[in-house]
C-alpha cells in the first residue's frame, strides 16, 4: 500500500473509531469539562489507539479535558525503555513511567505454568491507583475493547457463574477512582487495522499474554470461530449485554420474585421467553 492511500485508509477508519469511541463516552457520561484523563498505556494496539483517539477528540470535543499517560515497566524479558517515552515526547502528551519488577515478583510466587494475570493485575492495580492520585487524574482510561467486553462476560458465565462483564465506566476497588473503557463499541480487529496503519511503535508483551493456556484465549478462539461460522452473532450478543431484562431471569437481588403479582391485564413483560424472531436479524449500528 503506498503511502497516500495509508493515510487514506487510516483517516478514514480513524473518524468511524472516533465515533464509537464518542459514543460511549456520551452514552456512559465518561469524560466532562474539566477532566484529566489518564490512559494507562501498555505498549499494546489498543492502548496506543485509545490514546490516539482521545486526543484526536480534545482537538473536536465541545467540552475541554487534559489527556495524561501513564506506563508501568514490569521487567519483562525484551522490554525496550525507550520506546514509549521517545513517542509520548514526540506527541506532545504528559507522562509518567514507574519501574517496578512485577515479572519476577510473579515468577517468585506462582509455580511454572499457572495463570499469570490475575497476579499481575493486582499488582498493577496498586500502581495504578496511587499514580493517578499523584498525577491529579480525575479518569483512568483504560483500553479494553467491545471483544474484551464479550470474552469477560463469558468467562464468568462459564467458569465463575455469574452474569458479569467489563462495564463501560466504574468505580474502583479501593473507591477512589472514575475507571472507564471508552473503546467499549470498538471491535478488536478494527483496532488491529489500526495500529498497522498508523505504525504504533508495539512493545512485545512476554509475560501474561504469551501464555497459551488461559482460559480468555479459549473464550477468544471461541469467538472467532462463532463469527466466522455464524456472521452477527457477535453483535447481537453484545446488544444483549445492554438490554437486560431482569424478570426473565432468577436473581432475587434484582427483581421481586416474592411480591410478583398477576395484574389481570396483559403485561408487557410477561411470559414470552423469545421475543419474536425476526427473519433476519439487523446489525447492531455500532458496527457501521
Amino acid at each position: 500500500m503506498d503511502g497516500h492511500r495509508r493515510h487514506y485508509e487510516a483517516n478514514k477508519l480513524q473518524k468511524r473509531l472516533r465515533r464509537l469511541t464518542g459514543r460511549a463516552i456520551a452514552d456512559f457520561d465518561m469524560i466532562r469539562g474539566g477532566d484529566r484523563v489518564m490512559v494507562c498505556l501498555s505498549g499494546g494496539k489498543d492502548s496506543y489507539a485509545l490514546l490516539d483517539l482521545l486526543l484526536s477528540l480534545k482537538a473536536h470535543a465541545p467540552v475541554d479535558f487534559e489527556v495524561l499517560a501513564f506506563h508501568l515497566d514490569q521487567k519483562h524479558p525484551g522490554y525496550p525503555a525507550h520506546v514509549l517515552p521517545d513517542y509520548l515526547t514526540a506527541r506532545g502528551v504528559p507522562f509518567r513511567v514507574v519501574t517496578q519488577d512485577t515479572y519476577s515478583v510473579v515468577k517468585r510466587v506462582l509455580p511454572e505454568g499457572a495463570t499469570m494475570c490475575g497476579l499481575c493485575s493486582r499488582l498493577r492495580r496498586g500502581v495504578i491507583y496511587r499514580v493517578a492520585k499523584e498525577m491529579g487524574a480525575t479518569r483512568i482510561a483504560l483500553g479494553h475493547h467491545r471483544d474484551d467486553l464479550l470474552q469477560t462476560f463469558f468467562l464468568n458465565l462459564f467458569f465463575a457463574g455469574k452474569l458479569k462483564s467489563m462495564p463501560p465506566k466504574l468505580v474502583s476497588d479501593d473507591g477512589q477512582h472514575i475507571v472507564i473503557r471508552p473503546l467499549a463499541y470498538v471491535r478488536e480487529q478494527d483496532l488491529q487495522r489500526y495500529a498497522q496503519l498508523k505504525g504504533f511503535p508495539i512493545v512485545p508483551c512476554n509475560l501474561c499474554g504469551s501464555q497459551d493456556n488461559l482460559q480468555r484465549q479459549q473464550v477468544k478462539q471461541m469467538l472467532r470461530d462463532w463469527d466466522k461460522r455464524f456472521p452477527g452473532r457477535i453483535e447481537s450478543m453484545f446488544r444483549s449485554l445492554q438490554d437486560v431484562v431482569p424478570s426473565h431471569l432468577a436473581d432475587t437481588r434484582l427483581f421481586d420474585f416474592a411480591g410478583l403479582q398477576a395484574p389481570g391485564a396483559p403485561v408487557e413483560s410477561g411470559d414470552l421467553v423469545f421475543d419474536e424472531e425476526p427473519v433476519c436479524a439487523p446489525l447492531s449500528p455500532l458496527t457501521s
